[in-house]
């Protein structure tokens, strides 16, 4: 298992029944992390890695405000069309400091895991073949900073970090694999923000991603 560390300057990681008020949840899901970790290395499949777990980590509490921006919503052609946009209120979140433990021991994948193919990308960056920007949650919220957490000690918060651990009656409900036509094939899993410290959870305790 390894520990990421991320930072992101702005972010909203909307809820997946948002509509007319776009909110965010606290902390990326389990399926936007995995997301992230693959644009990281470079994957654009996104079954690569199925059954590795990904458990975020809150390390401090980001600063919420809102906004009032332009949102598409595609209701007829061409999309310039008028009618396809319309203001919308959203929730961002700024300075989001984050941790996520990552565990590819259940992966059924030949070849390289995804922990391994992380490691590289953080340690051997030019080895790494990638295109666009590194975001996390939107295309726009683009990662200032990502690295090992091995590698981000003296930058770790003194507030005590809460982690996304699941539960069966959980106050927290959120994907761990999205259908992006429709809704149907969506999975969840239901946890809580416990409080934590930066060592890693049970690996039982941890979401894992299945379609």
């Amino acid at each position: 298992m390894i520990g990421i560390y991320v930072t992101v300057p702005v972010a909203c990681f909307r809820k997946g029944m948002a509509r007319e008020y776009l909110e965010t949840e606290p902390l990326p899901p389990p399926s936007t992390c995995y997301g992230f970790l693959l644009s990281l290395v470079g994957e654009v499949d996104r079954h690569r890695h199925i059954g590795c777990r990904i458990c975020p980590v809150l390390l401090d509490e980001p600063e919420q405000s809102v906004v009032l921006r332009t949102v598409w919503r595609v209701k007829k052609t061409p999309l310039g069309s008028p009618g396809n946009t319309r203001p919308d209120y959203q929730q961002l979140l700024t300075n989001v400091r984050l941790l996520i433990w990552l565990d590819s021991a259940a992966e059924d994948t030949e070849g390289a895991s995804l922990e391994e193919r992380v490691t590289a990308a953080l340690t051997q960056a030019s080895g790494i073949s990638r295109f666009g920007g590194l975001s996390l949650g939107e295309s726009t919220h683009l990662v200032d900073e990502v690295c090992l957490l091995s590698h981000a000690k003296d930058r770790l918060p003194s507030a005590r970090p809460r982690c996304f651990i699941l539960a069966e009656r959980g106050r927290l409900t959120l994907p761990v694999w999205v259908d992006h036509v429709g809704s149907a094939g969506t999975r969840y899993v239901t946890g809580n923000l416990t409080p934590c410290g930066t060592d890693p959870p049970a690996m039982e305790h941890m979401p894992q991603i299945a379609p």
